[in-house]
């Protein structure tokens, strides 16, 4: 698929050499989180700092299913990782496209970038001709995070855990293209 453009952003495939700009928006967002008191979901430390989590970002911007959205002049805003289900997750019990990753800027040229970024792994779910979505996200703290996919079509379907993570699993059901 090519670019995609959008209110003044370029959707568009990532790559391993997207990964630092991907890790400076998880040190931007866990410096937020910390601020407000939530350092549960990602921890207090900058990802950009963690060996794992620097091989876990280039690991995720190579996939085939990886997306970055940045501004006119190259600055990645965010991005999304769509393919297969996450290990821990329960099994599917039909094809879907699985949201692995979203990550969007707090920075005020970002707003809104999330929510499409959402509308476009919709858009790519009914180019693939499937009708289901899933996403996890954290479930603890105040619930924000699952009201925004909530806010985005999806519905809650299961609460688990994984190694004391507390985890909300969501789900978009849409008609295929025809």
């Amino acid at each position: 698929m090519a670019n995609v453009e959008w209110n003044g952003l370029i959707i568009r495939r990532a790559s391993a050499a997207d990964a630092p700009a991907v890790l400076k928006i998880f040190d931007e967002i866990i410096t937020w989180f910390v601020a407000m008191g939530n350092a549960e979901q990602w921890g207090s430390e900058p990802w950009s700092s963690q060996p794992r989590q620097v091989e876990r970002v280039v690991e995720a911007c190579s996939l085939p299913g990886a997306w970055v959205a940045e501004e006119e002049g190259g600055a990645v805003l965010a991005a999304l990782v769509l393919g297969e289900a996450m290990p821990y997750a329960p099994a599917a019990t039909e094809p879907e496209i699985y949201v692995r990753l979203l990550v969007a800027s707090r920075r005020s040229g970002a707003r809104g970038v999330g929510r499409r970024l959402m509308a476009f792994a919709d858009e790519q779910a009914r180019l693939a001709g499937v009708k289901r979505l899933r996403v996890d996200c954290y479930g603890g703290g105040t619930g924000a995070l699952a009201r925004f996919y909530e806010s985005c079509g999806y519905e809650r379907i299961a609460a688990f855990d994984v190694d004391g993570w507390p985890c909300q699993l969501l789900e978009r059901v849409h008609a295929p293209a025809s």
